[in-house]
């Protein structure tokens, strides 16, 4: 599976009606706090990975990013799943390190197989994230096309490469 995914800064309020009237269903709202890990023996930045754990009010589960495929917008292969238990101190305990912690409001929105959160990220500001799922990488520069059309049509022009995780590191360690 490639997650796909466009994103870019935005006024959240200001999109809400837009996606409604463009054929999306308001899914409804959370909370969640996602807690980045370092491996204890290869430096995920250099190889440009990510483990995470997003907590809700109802649900934990880990996903592993792989690295950033192609160019233009973000793609990388995910490995997620549900778990219970206290996964954070088996982490800790195993010698993973926690990096950060990114917490969001997000509303989710779908339409057919294209997703899209409105996220408010604690100190760093309004975000649309437009994602869609292939399974094959011959599919993503479609795509890619495709969450870049919505974005254009929805009047979204400052597009964010980075992850949260990159944001919030910036945040953390100014240069």
């Amino acid at each position: 599976m490639l997650e796909v995914e466009v994103k870019y800064r935005c006024d959240v309020k200001s999109l809400r009606d837009k996606l409604l009237s463009r054929g999306f269903y308001f899914l409804g709202t959370g909370e969640e706090v996602d807690v980045y890990f370092q491996h204890p023996c290869r430096n995920f930045i250099e190889t440009d990975e990510a483990l995470r754990v997003r907590i809700t009010d109802s649900h934990v589960a880990v996903t592993y990013k792989g690295p950033r495929i192609g160019v233009g917008a973000k793609t990388r292969e995910e490995i997620s799943m549900s778990v219970g238990g206290d996964v954070l101190e088996l982490f800790r305990r195993l010698g993973f390190v926690e990096v950060a912690r990114v917490k969001k409001r997000r509303e989710y929105y779908k339409r057919g197989d294209v997703s899209i959160s409105l996220d408010v990220v604690e100190g760093l500001g309004e975000f649309v994230e437009i994602e869609k799922v292939v399974y094959d990488h011959g599919e993503v520069s479609k795509a890619v096309e495709e969450l870049r059309g919505l974005g254009a049509e929805l009047g979204l022009v400052e597009e964010v490469r980075e992850t949260y995780l990159e944001l919030i590191l910036k945040v953390l360690k100014p240069s």
